[in-house]
């Protein structure tokens, strides 16, 4: 079967990304459809095949800019043209790549990590008061009507929606009046279940880790911890890295900044707990940090929901400052009854293969060759 793939962008290599990773291994010689691509910003999986990159590619300094150009999205999604002889076009979008055109004929499934987040239910923690300039504000107002018309139409073409989890498939239903089957992407298990179980947590810090981007709240962390005398660790960078580093912190919060994928285990391990602050479409840290064997503190909506239970972590009701503080210090007895391996095989329900066999049965279903597995 020859596939035509289809991402939003290659810039830099996060969740998404590896999902994308897991489809080119599924569909090892599938060719690859993106807006812009940055070469060696991927693993060789993704980058050692033929990538097709839209008119944006040809803007100078677009891979550092990209995101000034969202107008221009839906545009190019349907300028790029899937050119051969395909049987499939396998979509993963959070913004505009299930809107390409398929060629004729060729039936098109969608493995949607979201709904275009940033025009629908979480616009104002991209442009809200106090998170973007004002004439940024009154541009995306303007456009908003436009991106969202276009991000409910665009799903015309697509034959079979698949959502990475039941918030996202909620959505999917809110947003764009479509159903969409649910298959949760994968965790790379083998990367943080070679440490041992015992030892976990002897650092003595609460970890956060992720993008600095404005949904994912890491300032509730890092107020929550203005008000904790216990440690804070905080890995990652991004676009909110200049506000949210610029003023003074106590001594007990560290920024890590990016820490090489090697480090990540053990960083987990270490963690008393990991810190999940946003209302994420899915989450994959919480997974990883279930697979080291360590707890989690969520925020109680969204994908965390479905991947952390009673027995692997805590919830915050809140996305505030005080609710967060208030489960850490819950945490002290709440860890008392904490069992390692019970957050490791939580973990190991969401592997690789389990991913693959189901998207496969998902692709198999839309071809009419059998019916799709119940999921994980």
């Amino acid at each position: 079967m020859k596939v035509a793939l289809v991402h939003d962008w290659l810039v830099t290599h996060r969740g998404g990304e590896r999902v994308l990773d897991a489809l080119c291994e599924l569909y090892p010689d599938a060719d690859l459809y993106t807006l812009i691509h940055q070469p060696g910003s991927q693993p060789a999986r993704i980058e050692n095949r033929r990538i097709t990159t839209s008119f944006l590619q040809h803007i100078p300094g677009i891979h550092a800019r990209y995101r000034h150009f969202l107008p221009l999205f839906p545009r190019a999604i349907e300028a790029l043209r899937i050119t051969g002889d395909y049987d499939l076009v396998l979509s993963s979008s959070h913004c505009v790549a299930k809107g390409i055109h398929a060629p004729p004929g060729v039936p098109h499934l969608s493995y949607v990590h979201a709904p275009m987040r940033y025009m629908w239910d979480l616009f104002d923690d991209y442009f809200g008061p106090g998170r973007a300039r004002l004439p940024v504000r009154a541009a995306a107002l303007a456009v908003r009507p436009y991106l969202q018309h276009w991000d409910r139409a665009s799903t015309d073409g697509v034959d079979r929606l698949v959502a990475n989890s039941q918030h996202i498939a909620g959505k999917i239903r809110r947003f764009w009046g479509r159903e969409a089957s649910v298959v949760p992407p994968p965790v790379e298990l083998d990367r943080f279940t070679r440490l041992p179980l015992e030892g976990g947590g002897q650092g003595g810090y609460f970890l956060w880790l992720g993008a600095f981007a404005p949904y994912k709240r890491l300032d509730v962390a890092l107020e929550a911890f203005r008000t904790l005398d216990t440690p804070l660790w905080v890995v990652g960078t991004g676009q909110e890295a200049a506000r949210l580093t610029s003023g003074p912190l106590p001594p007990h919060i560290r920024f890590l900044g990016n820490v090489p994928d090697a480090a990540l285990p053990a960083l987990y391990r270490d963690a008393r707990a990991l810190l999940f602050t946003p209302e994420e479409d899915f989450g994959i840290t919480p997974l990883e940090a279930q697979a080291t064997g360590r707890p989690v503190i969520a925020f109680g909506k969204g994908g965390a929901l479905e991947t952390v239970t009673a027995k692997t972590g805590l919830f915050f009701p809140e996305q505030t400052p005080a609710s967060l503080a208030a489960a850490v210090r819950q945490f002290d007895a709440w860890e008392q009854s904490f069992r390692p391996e019970d957050a490791r095989a939580q973990a190991e329900r969401f592997g690789r293969a389990r991913f693959q066999q189901a998207i496969q049965a998902e692709v198999d279903a839309l071809l009419g060759l059998s019916p799709p597995s119940p999921g994980v």
